[in-house]
C-alpha cells in the first residue's frame, strides 16, 4: 500500500521529550508550521508553560505529563490525541537520556533506567502508534544516534540503548510492510547536538561531561524529523559526521575503534570538575533546565548541514557524491591513528 503523508498544516503530531532540546525544538518548528501538537514530558509544569506560549500564538496544541518507560503513561498520550484530534498522523519518539562513566562503575539500576527510557520509552511509544495509526496511516519516526551503529567508550550503555532502537527500528518496519500497512517508519540519526543532552546525563566521571565535535544546532534535527514527517524516508542523517562515522565504522572497524580509543575519552570530559552536589535528569526532570533548546556549547555550533539537506531533498546520485565525501573524511581520520 502506498504510504501518503499529510502537509504540516494539515497534521496531527505527537511528540515525546518535548520541553527540552530535539524535542522542543520541533514543538516550536512544527507549531510555526501550523501543526496541531500533542507534546509528552515528565514535568507538567515545563509542559504547562509551554503550551501556554504555544496557544498565545494560535497552536491548538495539547499536553500529557508521562514517563515513556511507562506503558500506562504512553497509552494516555495515545488517548489523549485520539479524544482532542481525533486522529495522529505522525507519532516522534525523540525522549532519551544518558549516563557518563566505565561501564563497570555505573550502578546497574542506572543503566536499567537508561534503558527503560531510551529502549523501552521508543518501543512503548512505537507499538502505542501503530495501534492508533496502523489503518489510517501516518508516519513514525524514532530519534536514534550517530552511535546507533557505532559504540563509544563512556557512554556505552547509551550507545547500546540506540543499537537497540535502530534494531527495533527496522523489525518493525519490516513487519508493518510485509502487511501492507500505512505507515512509514523512519530512523532519524542526530550527530552530537547543542542542546542540554550533556547536563541532563548522569555523570561518574571526575570532570563535566562534553559532547565531541563537530556539533551541530538541534534546528538541523528538527528540520530532518519534519521533512520525514511529510516525505517517506527509511533513514534520515542528522549532521554529516552521523554519516561518516555510520560509513567509516562499516568499512573500517577496527581503524574507528583506534581513533576512538585515541579521540572520545578526552572530548567527552571538558574543563570543569564535577560539582559535588551535580544533579541531573536520569530519574526526574531538573526544573532549573526545562524550556531550554541548547546548552550554549563553548565550541562552535553547525546552524546548517549541507549532508543532511542534501541527502534528503536531492536526487540519489547528488547525495552519493556528498556520502563519498563523507566517507573519505573518515578514511582520512581514521589513518590518523593507525599508525
Amino acid at each position: 500500500m502506498a504510504i501518503r503523508l499529510r502537509k504540516l498544516h494539515d497534521q496531527v503530531m505527537v511528540i515525546t521529550g518535548a520541553t527540552s532540546g530535539i524535542g522542543l525544538t520541533t514543538a516550536r518548528m512544527a507549531a510555526a508550521r501550523g501543526a496541531r501538537l500533542v507534546l509528552a514530558a515528565r514535568s507538567k509544569d515545563a509542559l504547562d508553560e509551554l503550551a501556554d506560549e504555544m496557544r498565545s500564538k494560535g497552536v491548538m496544541v495539547e499536553t500529557v505529563a508521562a514517563d515513556v518507560g511507562d506503558i500506562a503513561d504512553v497509552e494516555k498520550i495515545g488517548d489523549k490525541a485520539i479524544s482532542r484530534f481525533g486522529r495522529i498522523d505522525t507519532w516522534v519518539n525523540n525522549a532519551g537520556i544518558s549516563v557518563y562513566g566505565r561501564l563497570e562503575e555505573v550502578k546497574p539500576e542506572d543503566h536499567h533506567r537508561l534503558f527503560q527510557t531510551n529502549f523501552w520509552g521508543t518501543v512503548n511509544g512505537s507499538l502505542e502508534a501503530v495501534r492508533r495509526m496502523k489503518h489510517r496511516g501516518g508516519a513514525i519516526i524514532n530519534v536514534g544516534s550517530e552511535v546507533s551503529e557505532r559504540s563509544i567508550p563512556m557512554q556505552g550503555m547509551y550507545a547500546s540503548s540506540k543499537h537497540a532502537v535502530k534494531g527495533f527500528t527496522e523489525a518493525l518496519r519490516m513487519e508493518l510492510e510485509k502487511e501492507g500497512a500505512p505507515l512509514q517508519v523512519t530512523l532519524v540519526r542526530p550527530a552530537a547536538i547543542d542542546t542540554m543532552f550533556a547536563v541532563h546525563a548522569r555523570n561518574y566521571m571526575d570532570r563535566e561531561p562534553a559532547l565531541p565535535p563537530p556539533i551541530y544546532a538541534p534546528e538541523v534535527v528538527a528540520d530532518a524529523i519534519l521533512y520525514c514527517a511529510e516525505h517517506p524516508k527509511r533513514d534520515a542523517y542528522a549532521g554529516g559526521a552521523s554519516k561518516m562515522i555510520a560509513a567509516g565504522s562499516k568499512l573500517m572497524p577496527a581503524l574507528f575503534d583506534r581513533y576512538m580509543n585515541a579521540s572520545m575519552f578526552k572530548q567527552q570530559k571538558s574543563e570543569r570538575p564535577t560539582a559535588p552536589n551535580r544533579r541531573d535528569a536520569l530519574y526526574k526532570p531538573d526544573p532549573a533546565t526545562e524550556l531550554r533548546q541548547r546548552q550554549g556549547m563553548p565550541q562552535t555550533v553547525h546552524e546548517r548541514s549541507l549532508y543532511t539537506k542534501t541527502s534528503l531533498r536531492s536526487s540519489p546520485v547528488t547525495t552519493a557524491l556528498v556520502a563519498g565525501g563523507a566517507l573519505l573524511a573518515a578514511f582520512s581520520l581514521s589513518r590518523r591513528f593507525s599508525r
